[in-house]
């Protein structure tokens, strides 16, 4: 369980991402969130995958392989934040939905802040 609390806090700020886009859009936010939500939360899977899958792959100093960290800012952090950003963003493109050239800096800095924010600060009161 306590494996699964990274992942939960970053579904948890996806979607807190997702609703205040739609708050300050004045866009209904219960009945539309799910079409918001949805590229994001795929894109946000397809980092956890790709960060797990470096993870196993990458042998530290004593040539073993690293023990995965949720938490740690990078290389974790950094995947699952391109994964969502990207992948988003990919998605919403194939679902018809925008992807402003402003939309992507927004998202980009918001998402960077929530994702790899809550690392960093963890990493810093530890």
């Amino acid at each position: 369980m306590k494996k699964l609390v990274p992942l939960l806090v970053d579904a948890l700020l996806v979607i807190l991402f997702c609703v205040i886009g739609r708050r300050s859009h004045d866009e209904a936010v219960l009945t539309g969130l799910l079409k918001t939500v949805w590229p994001f939360g795929i894109g946000l899977a397809i980092g956890w995958v790709v960060a797990v899958a470096v993870a196993s792959r990458t042998v530290g100093d004593k040539g073993r392989a690293e023990h995965f960290d949720g938490t740690a800012l990078w290389p974790t952090g950094v995947l699952v934040w391109l994964g969502t950003l990207c992948g988003g963003m990919l998605l919403r493109v194939i679902g018809g939905q925008g992807t402003a050239f402003s939309f992507i800096i927004v998202a980009a800095c918001v998402l960077a802040l929530f994702l790899l924010g809550w690392r960093a600060a963890i990493k810093a009161f530890n």
